[in-house]
């Protein structure tokens, strides 16, 4: 199916942390039909996460920290456990993600394995997040984590199957998180 899309208008309605826009547009569809649309677009750049986990062990290493958004939506108290991830700013997908497992967890990876990339909200937000999984050891911990300025982040090591638990009984809800974890799972690295 191909569309046509016609721009009308395209607004800035913030700039405070990263741009909110309004876009009208028209699309018509294959049979000539026009529908008109407004929809507001969050553009707050691209990510990274990565899944830290070890063979040996069969376990992974989380974070917690305080996500404003999941307390607006009646997370009781705004703590979230996540896979390590970061925006990219000005870094290539692989240069963020060593950074930002440095910075959140303390561990210096060696060999990253891309595995895709996806768009995460594309209702309404432009971001696109790059997967990775890396393989840790306590050999590689340089480093206490907890982020870096505002951050307060906590590390959690746990085993594999002990996160998979936490996602059946709903502590561990992040989505990006749950892709990796059965990614894990799906291919053979960890096991239930």
């Amino acid at each position: 199916m191909s569309l046509q899309i016609n721009l009308i208008k395209n607004k800035v309605l913030s700039e405070n942390w990263f741009v909110l826009r309004n876009y009208t547009y028209e699309l018509s569809g294959p049979t000539g039909c026009k529908v008109c649309h407004k929809r507001e677009v969050y553009d707050r750049g691209d990510g990274a996460t990565i899944l830290l986990y070890n063979r040996n062990k069969n376990s992974v290493v989380l974070t917690r920290q305080f996500r404003i958004a999941t307390w607006v939506n009646k997370n009781p108290d705004g703590m979230l456990i996540e896979t390590c991830a970061g925006l990219l700013d000005d870094d290539s997908p692989e240069e963020c993600i060593r950074k930002e497992a440095m910075e959140e967890t303390g561990y210096a990876v060696g060999h990253v394995e891309k595995l895709f990339q996806l768009y995460m909200s594309p209702g309404g937000v432009t971001e696109i997040v790059h997967f990775f999984a890396a393989e840790y050891s306590d050999a590689l911990r340089e480093g206490g984590g907890g982020g870096v300025e505002d951050e307060q982040i906590e590390v959690l090591e746990m085993s594999y199957p002990e996160a998979m638990a936490w996602v059946a009984d709903g502590r561990i809800c992040d989505g990006k998180t749950l892709i990796l974890l059965q990614q894990a799972q799906l291919r053979g690295w960890l096991h239930r």
